[in-house]
């Protein structure tokens, strides 16, 4: 046996130190880099090991695997905390390492399950593999609030692999690439017939995603919309300067009326600074700027309500204006640590004394109408990292003709995050056949078609208005119909067919 191979038995400091390497270099698989094709080559060795050695120590290597591929992917939570947050850097890196170590200890149960399902054995990692990994990526997506970045899947929007969204989402996507990795740990093990079918598992993934890229899941819905977005380019450390809000609601209002051929017009996540009630004789304004026109304009904004409280609860919130007059979408998964803090009262009082944000919005409800524009079409609204959670969005579905996604990744800087979270947003609408407008304060907004596909991209940190001609779409996709259930529901059931077979054989 080669030498390297014995690493984790003879050297496992060693050993692990090259994992934690190799999960370093995952983020080079995800946007904006786009190394897709290394994601597999860098997961290889690690379900190898996976496979050799013991469940406690295939859980320690693919911790420090996770640990290096969240320290890389996500280190711009320093910049949200500390640069625009304004915490201490102390402060910063305890909840930027803590997350991190929080996602790799997901992966340390998916590396103990690999290896002690399979035993050893290649032909059982087969499917073991990719079903325990996968179940691992979805339970860190809603555990604990969720946290579903980096799912494997997303990194294969430009690929072959990318089929697979429509009928099984990004879990599906990931599921299909980890078949396809662990079947090349077959082929080295097995000879003669076994290695002709295991190669079969190599490629059939490939060849299938192709496949299934090539059928157009929705129909037109109607003619094109002519639509556009509005990009105030304003940072984060500016926006909120009083001194600045007359002038950014007189780009957004400007920049409206010089496209009155667009039928709906989009602006970011809270685009204008305020509270909704600060600025009610701008919304009049714009609602008469609407007025016997087939135009909307959708744009965030933070809302006061005293429904609940009478001391006022404030939302993250989305308005629309035209046609029937104003309707509203509330965001309801908050960020948190961002919007809301799971914190004592001691704590949160502590917070407020360092000048720290310490004040909770409040989430809007589960389901809510579905906004409709002036021209009749139906909407799917998701704010900043809400369209990371692509089942919570389902229910919009098949109603909605279109995606709107309005974010403020200011927050992130001149980071990979703001391409990470474009990368997200082109698979939600890939996996639900819908055309996508995304408008976000400082980039990356965009067009995106209801295959992924990047139709018009902005530039970051600057000024943009950008028109398109966008298609409402109907139907409904495998995924759009049937959610997450296929796929977690295979991957549940191989887990336990092995531990049932497991435990037998003891």
């Amino acid at each position: 046996m080669h030498p390297v191979l014995l690493l984790p038995a003879d050297k496992p400091g060693l050993s692990r130190l090259i994992a934690f390497i190799l999960g370093c270099a995952m983020s080079l698989g995800f946007a904006p880099f786009g190394w897709s094709l290394l994601l597999p080559l860098l997961v290889l060795p690690l379900l190898y090991v996976c496979m050799t050695v013991s469940p406690r120590d295939a859980g320690g290597h693919a911790f420090w695997f996770g640990l290096g591929m969240f320290l890389t992917g996500t280190y711009w939570i320093y910049i949200s905390v500390h640069v625009f947050g304004n915490a201490a850097p102390w402060i910063a890196l305890l909840l930027m390492i803590g997350l991190a170590v929080i996602m790799a200890s997901f992966l340390w149960i998916a590396g103990w399950l690999i290896s002690h399902l399979t035993q050893g054995e290649s032909w059982q990692m087969l499917l073991v593999a990719p079903a325990a990994w996968v179940l691992i990526e979805w339970l860190r997506g809603w555990v604990f609030t969720g946290f579903p970045w980096l799912a494997l899947g997303y990194a294969q929007i430009d690929g072959l692999f990318a089929g697979w969204a429509p009928v099984l989402g990004v879990y599906g996507v990931s599921f299909m690439l980890l078949v396809s990795t662990t079947a090349v740990i077959v082929v080295s093990m097995s000879a003669g017939a076994q290695r002709i079918v295991a190669l079969s598992a190599v490629v059939l993934p490939w060849l299938l995603g192709g496949i299934l890229l090539l059928p157009d899941w929705t129909e037109p819905a109607g003619k094109p919309i002519r639509a556009s977005i509005v990009q105030a380019g304003v940072s984060q450390d500016k926006k909120w300067d009083r001194d600045q809000l007359q002038p950014i609601m007189e780009f957004y209002r400007r920049s409206t009326l010089s496209v009155p051929d667009s039928e709906i017009i989009v602006w970011p996540e809270v685009a204008i600074p305020a509270l909704n009630d600060q600025v009610t004789a701008y919304i009049k304004l714009l609602r008469s700027d609407l007025l016997g026109s087939n135009r909307s304009v959708v744009f965030g904004i933070l809302e006061r309500s005293f429904e609940r409280n009478p001391e006022g609860s404030i939302y993250n919130s989305v308005f629309i204006l035209g046609g029937d007059g104003q309707q509203s979408y509330r965001k309801r998964h908050l960020v948190p640590f961002g919007e809301y803090f799971p914190v004592p009262p001691s704590i949160r009082e502590w917070m407020k004394m360092q000048n720290l944000p310490h004040s909770d919005l409040l989430a809007g409800e589960t389901i809510q109408p579905l906004l409709v524009a002036a021209n009749g079409t139906k909407l799917a609204v998701a704010i900043c990292y809400e369209d990371a959670y692509g089942a919570e969005q389902l229910y919009a579905f098949p109603e909605a003709n279109l995606l709107i996604n309005v974010s403020n990744d200011a927050w992130f800087g001149d980071s990979i995050a703001p391409h990470q979270h474009l990368e997200i947003a082109r698979m939600r609408a890939l996996e639900v056949g819908r055309n996508a407008i995304r408008s976000t304060n400082t980039g990356i907004s965009a067009f995106i078609g209801a295959d992924g596909s990047l139709l018009a991209v902005g530039n970051q940190f600057e000024q943009e208005l950008m028109t398109a001609d966008i298609e409402p779409r109907s139907g409904m996709t495998p995924y759009a119909s049937f959610g997450n259930i296929p796929i977690i529901g295979l991957c549940l059931a191989i887990i336990g067919v092995f531990w049932v077979r497991n435990s037998r054989n003891l």
